[in-house]
């Protein structure tokens, strides 16, 4: 939205202030994440456009956005488009995206992917994102969890793996990712759309043996055996652990 400072006149005072229409310098950064998932964002800048400038990493460094997003989290973010460090013009380059969630209530019970916004002064059009006519672009994704075993107690951990996909949520390749030029975004906002795939997979395969209400996980060589691929034996399985503590024979339902 534009914003004009023009004369104005009060009771026969005239008090000038010139005219001037100025675009904003912010963004907005938001995003539509499954429950309990949260976004940080890192934003790059870079000298604009024709400027031989240069700026030390210690003097340009990157704006963090739910740095502490365990402990706080806000889905809106404002970001600056333009900015100067040490006498140089900036313009933002890029926003490194982590998606992170939470599995389990252990500090290390959390596991991310990534996604990017990326902003150039000049873009084919095939590769610039659209915006609405309110003023929304919106970019897709789907996260998918897939579990492991670790450990001498085959505690299951969980892993992360995000895909961009199309608005009707068909699957690419690569993970969440959108273009803006610079003349876009001035009072935009940029919205990053992720849904949760509706079942969990193994992490690696040869490792379990799906059945109609779960998987169970081959017992390999012993139980200390690390590796424990099925090697053919689909009779002889292992419990394991949960995050929270609990001991089972199936994943997810923990008990057949």
């Amino acid at each position: 939205m534009k914003h004009a400072l023009c004369i104005a006149s009060l009771s026969g005072l005239a008090m000038t202030a010139g005219c001037a229409n100025t675009q904003p310098n912010t963004f907005t950064f938001t995003a539509d994440l499954p429950p309990d998932f949260a976004y940080q964002a890192a934003v790059y800048y870079v000298p604009a456009p024709g400027e031989t400038c240069t700026v030390e990493t210690r003097y340009n460094k990157a704006p963090v956005f739910n740095r502490e997003w365990r402990k706080a989290y806000k889905a809106d973010s404002e970001i600056v488009i333009r900015r100067t460090r040490m006498g140089c013009p900036l313009v933002i380059n890029r926003i490194e995206l982590e998606i992170n969630s939470a599995y389990g209530k252990d500090w290390g019970d959390i596991s991310q992917d990534s996604a990017n916004v990326v902003i150039r002064d000049e873009l084919e059009a095939q590769y610039k994102g659209t915006f609405s006519e309110a003023g929304e672009s919106t970019f897709y994704g789907q996260c998918q969890w897939l579990f492991r075993t670790a450990g001498s107690k085959r505690r299951i951990v969980k892993i992360l793996d995000c895909k961009k996909t199309n608005s009707q949520g068909k699957r690419g390749h690569g993970r969440p990712f959108s273009a803006y030029t610079l003349d876009q975004l001035p009072g935009k906002t940029v919205k990053m759309k992720i849904k949760l795939a509706p079942e969990e997979e193994p992490y690696f395969t040869g490792k379990w043996v799906k059945f109609k209400n779960g998987y169970k996980r081959c017992t390999g060589k012993s139980f200390e055996d690390q590796h424990a691929f099925c090697y053919g034996n689909f009779k002889d399985f292992s419990t394991f652990q949960m995050p929270d503590g609990r001991i089972c024979s199936i994943y997810p339902g923990c008990i057949e």
